[in-house]
């Protein structure tokens, strides 16, 4: 069974904080239609991976979807859009509010449609504030929240590859979305949930800003190696890398055993997580001999049997078919028009003991249920035609 299986959810979502969380809810069982413009969504096309530049990225956030295209401001799009609202549950849409305001997406034109609408909404900086009508992405709510600050090296700031903070949003915006579901249930009442990449930057940040503001201690980026806790680095074996995280005084102990080394434990400058954050170079250096000795499978090994965290730095292409990968099926082989191979797409990163969230259908092609949809929306063939020659889908 699938746990969200009579709630439908329109996704009007761009890139990542909106399109992910229909993806979620879609997991989830709900029926997600995926809306775009009629050439297309500008995410459809990021990282090509097919001859006619169908995007990676589309096919990972747009899994469990089904797909049209819809041109809200031509004659006809309205009306076409008021139908699919007052089918609909959600709709997610991570665009400017006067963006949302000229398509009829805002809160107002929707309730007008359907009272107990849930409207589910990203902006970059939250709405209001001297910043609230600029647009943005992921790296700049990195950039602000101090990440890139204390990622890399102290003379150049760095940003994570990947967009967590899109994804975190993404991530947020679909609890939001079932909470306000939950109300729904309980009073009747839609509502209008608001995401926003800088505050969901603040909260990952939020305990080295709170030490920031009490004790004043301008960290600066270290690289790899932790600041809070030792050892915390990456350190080269002798055919790799591999990540070690030792945080608390049991985790230390056990390194300082597997180092055979017992001063680690009676030297004051190494007692506590802080004092060892401080002199992290002195055991990163340590932790260094002793895997520049070793492979890295040798290494790994010795850390898991001493109950240390610890994993391989991985390229991606090692990745795919690393053995905890494979094993636990976390990306699921999906095929796509156009592909030499099925596309390894991340399901669901959640199990449920009594819900099937595994993934039902690939990402859609451009409009690939347009005529699907409106039929069930009450359009006829001649409708659709007319529609389609003047590009309203």
């Amino acid at each position: 069974m699938t746990i969200l299986q009579d709630l439908r959810v329109l996704d009007f979502g761009r890139y990542i904080a909106g399109p992910f969380c229909g993806a979620l809810l879609g997991d989830l069982g709900a029926d997600v239609i995926r809306i775009e413009k009629v050439d297309g969504s500008e995410d459809r096309y990021t990282a090509p991976v097919t001859d006619d530049k169908q995007g990676s990225g589309f096919m990972a956030l747009n899994r469990n979807k089904r797909g049209m295209t819809l041109n809200p401001r031509k004659p006809g799009g309205q009306d076409i859009l008021r139908r699919l609202v007052a089918t609909a549950d959600v709709v997610i849409a991570n665009l400017p509010p006067d963006t949302l305001e000229s398509m009829g997406l805002d809160y107002a034109s929707l309730t007008a449609v359907k009272p107990d609408i849930i409207l589910t909404t990203t902006t970059a900086f939250g709405v209001g504030g001297p910043y609230g009508n600029r647009v943005g992405f992921d790296g700049v709510a990195q950039a602000m929240s101090g990440n890139m600050h204390l990622t890399g090296y102290e003379n150049e700031p760095m940003k994570n590859y990947f967009p967590y903070v899109d994804y975190t949003t993404a991530s947020l915006n679909t609890m939001a979305t079932l909470a306000a579901i939950i109300h729904r249930m309980n009073t009747g009442e839609g509502q209008h949930v608001q995401g926003c990449l800088l505050a969901s930057a603040l909260t990952v940040a939020n305990g080295t800003l709170i030490e920031q503001s009490i004790l004043d201690n301008n960290r600066a980026a270290t690289g790899n190696r932790g600041q809070t806790a030792a050892p915390i680095d990456v350190f080269r074996t002798t055919d790799g890398w591999i990540l070690v995280q030792v945080v608390g005084n049991p985790l230390f102990e056990r390194w300082a055993k597997l180092m055979g080394e017992a001063h680690w434990l009676t030297d004051p400058r190494y007692a506590t997580d802080e004092t060892r954050g401080d002199n992290a170079a002195d055991i990163s250096e340590r932790m260094g001999r002793w895997t520049a000795e070793r492979s890295t499978a040798e290494a790994m090994a010795l850390l898991a049997d001493a109950r240390i965290p610890c994993g391989e730095v991985l390229t991606p292409a090692e990745t795919l078919v690393n053995e905890q990968v494979v094993a636990r099926g976390f990306l699921e082989p999906v095929d796509y028009p156009g592909l030499p191979r099925p596309a390894p797409v991340g399901r669901m990163p959640v199990d449920f003991s009594m819900a099937d969230t595994g993934i039902r259908r690939r990402a859609p092609t451009l409009g690939e249920h347009t005529e699907e949809i409106l039929e069930e929306l009450g359009y006829d063939a001649g409708n659709i035609s007319d529609f389609r020659s003047r590009r309203v889908i």
